[in-house]
């Protein structure tokens, strides 16, 4: 299974994966960003999917598609006996300002806008704000900004992600508040919570 970012301290990779990826692709989606941390209300294993091939982020990513996941990745979890303790299980959208993981990233998300953080000054900046142009023939990331075209190579980019065009909401036809989410908590087989969306 790949998944564009992971941080799972203190699971085993390889069953979470074998639980996850079954799910997936019998609701044709992807995994983007699965992580294991920790916030105010305790242990959480947060899953971001999408709809592979979609040239909009979150787009077909709805709160009833990810209350249906949650519910059955939340019994795969407790048939494979993975997680070590109480959790709570969040499967959402990446949001309309999705992180750029990868250089197809960058090509499918031609005529959005985004911001990269360059690990290098071009220009003397750091930081560009741009629209996102495809590849070019070498496979460097074609860019537009206010004083015309640049191609980077993807190793000069630090972080990117999508910027929402707030003055022409249509050309990204989102949802107003840019996600999608359910959650579940759980514990094994036992202590299950009530399922909800925001």
């Amino acid at each position: 299974m790949q998944v564009a970012h992971e941080k799972l301290d203190a699971i085993k990779r390889d069953r979470l994966h074998a639980a996850v990826e079954p799910v997936l692709l019998a609701h044709g989606v992807e995994a983007v960003e699965l992580t294991w941390h920790t916030d105010h209300k305790g242990w959480v294993l947060s899953l971001t999917i999408e709809i592979p091939g979609r040239s909009l982020p979150g787009e077909g990513i709805t709160v009833d598609l990810c209350a249906v996941i949650s519910r059955d990745l939340s019994v795969a979890l407790d048939v494979a006996e993975i997680m070590p303790h109480a959790y709570r299980l969040e499967v959402g959208s990446p949001g309309l300002e999705r992180a750029l993981y990868c250089v197809q990233d960058y090509a499918r998300f031609a005529g959005l806008s985004a911001k990269l953080k360059l690990r290098e000054p071009i220009m003397g900046q750091k930081v560009l704000n741009v629209k996102l142009c495809g590849l070019d023939a070498d496979g460097r990331i074609v860019i537009e900004t206010e004083n015309g075209q640049n191609a980077l190579a993807f190793e000069h980019i630090q972080t990117g992600h999508l910027v929402f065009d707030w003055k022409n909401p249509g050309t990204q036809r989102a949802k107003r508040d840019g996600k999608s989410r359910a959650r579940h908590s759980g514990r094994g087989a036992h202590d299950r919570g009530q399922l909800r969306s925001k």
